[in-house]
């Protein structure tokens, strides 16, 4: 059983609030990384989408493209307009040899809105989820086809947020998944059941923690998604409320094997990124260990 460790770059800046963010470069960024025992990284806002320009500069550090984020509109968009949308994300992966690219459904959504309460986020009828499902799966094929798959993420305060929800978009598509047991503990969703029922799909994990003692305090009618960011509600593995040894485990226990990717947005004045880098790693590693994981380097 295999894993590999990588990180996202959304502990040093955050794209939808500049404020929560560490004055470094993309050079220094990767360093801390590095330096933490990480060897791959997620792209963000400072990555030049351009292996000619960013090639020399992972290889410095020894990390490469774990993946990245791309803001899907497909909910409410035509397929040919996406496939337009990604080209040139999907493009520069396939040079960077990276795993996958993480859809992240932003239509209707209220997860870059700060005035929106998470109660507002958007909710759909079995019948608009599986019409969606379906259009999912089709761009789903077609990312496959063009050599470069996408992995799904389930999040907080889009369409797709709770354990209900997932499970009937997993129904009504056939479109490879992301675990991000963060958002699923966030949303009130049972992490262990949702690996169990959904492993099979299953084809990049991020590792993100909560501090479930600021979830709870939350008042979702008046708070947004991003109020809860800056309230501390993520974190790295090993800080927070999850048991990330019994998460791992499960994930062997299915047979996951590839990235698991620490994603923790928090205020980096209040979370210094690299320590808070070395505090996920070394718990990662000790419930890799514990789970029977041999951690690519």
């Amino acid at each position: 059983m295999t894993a590999k460790l990588g990180i996202a770059p959304i502990a040093w800046w955050n794209d939808d609030l500049a404020e929560l963010s560490d004055d470094v470069s993309l050079e220094e960024c990767l360093r801390q990384a590095s330096a933490a025992g990480f060897t791959g990284m997620e792209t963000g806002r400072r990555f030049p989408m351009d292996m000619a320009e960013l090639g020399p500069i992972l290889a410095k550090y020894g990390i490469s493209v774990c993946g990245g984020w791309f803001s899907g509109l497909l909910l409410d968009s035509d397929i040919e307009v996406e496939k337009d949308r990604i080209a040139e994300q999907m493009a520069f992966f396939k040079a960077a040899g990276a795993p996958c690219i993480v859809y992240g459904e932003t239509a209707r959504s209220v997860q870059g809105v700060k005035s929106a309460p998470l109660s507002t986020k958007p909710k759909l009828t079995e019948a608009e989820t599986a019409a969606y499902g379906r259009k999912m799966s089709d761009f789903a094929d077609w990312c496959h086809a063009q050599g470069m798959p996408i992995s799904y993420h389930h999040h907080m305060a889009a369409a797709i947020e709770t354990e209900a929800e997932l499970d009937l978009f997993m129904k009504h598509s056939k479109v490879p998944l992301l675990f991000d047991a963060g958002h699923m503990a966030f949303a009130g969703g049972d992490v262990i059941r949702v690996l169990d029922n959904h492993h099979s799909r299953i084809t990049h994990v991020h590792t993100k923690d909560v501090r479930m003692g600021v979830i709870d305090k939350l008042d979702r009618s008046k708070e947004s998604f991003l109020d809860a960011v800056v309230k501390g509600a993520f974190t790295v593995p090993g800080d927070g409320s999850l048991d990330f040894e019994t998460i791992v485990k499960r994930c062997a226990h299915h047979g996951y094997q590839g990235w698991f990717v620490v994603e923790a947005e928090q205020d980096p004045k209040v979370s210094p990124p690299l320590e808070m880098a070395k505090k996920g790693h070394k718990e990662l590693l000790r419930v890799m260990a514990a789970a029977g994981y041999e951690v690519a380097q």
